[in-house]
């Protein structure tokens, strides 16, 4: 084989393997990162139904006041609407998310892959010292 041919090949090999990855793209999440952000949390709970997520939760802690939201279904079938308690199957897709955002603070700087937690909740670790007695 030539080295154009073998080039050739390679390319159409890459072309299909890219075309075949496009399946398993979570779309309904790309949709959701590229639309812009609404105003409020409550509005952008509810957007993200108008996505098409089946149901979801918000829980925002702010200077100890809790706050929820929530939008969609609990259980479509029996036509059940989330609450704050609601819980829903989420299997591994939370890992996507997770990625998303810390790779968004340490792009932003406000968060380092070099430091521990205790470097960014050094309160909870007192917290820990003064419920295990140490001084």
């Amino acid at each position: 084989m030539t080295k154009k041919h073998t080039k050739r090949i390679l390319r159409i090999v890459l072309l299909v393997a890219t075309i075949i990855s496009m399946f398993f793209v979570p779309w309904i999440l790309v949709r959701a990162w590229l639309a812009p952000l609404p105003d409020t949390v409550q509005e952008q709970v509810n957007e993200a139904i108008g996505l098409g997520f089946d149901g979801i939760i918000v829980y925002v802690t702010r200077r100890k006041r809790t706050c929820f939201y929530a939008a969609g279904w609990k259980n479509r079938e029996n036509k059940t609407p989330a609450d704050p308690h609601s819980l829903f199957k989420i299997a591994s897709i939370s890992k996507l998310y997770d990625a998303v955002a810390i790779t968004k603070l340490v792009s932003d700087k406000r968060l380092s892959l070099d430091k521990t937690l205790a470097d960014y909740f050094p309160e909870l670790v007192e917290e820990l010292k003064m419920q295990k007695g140490s001084p």
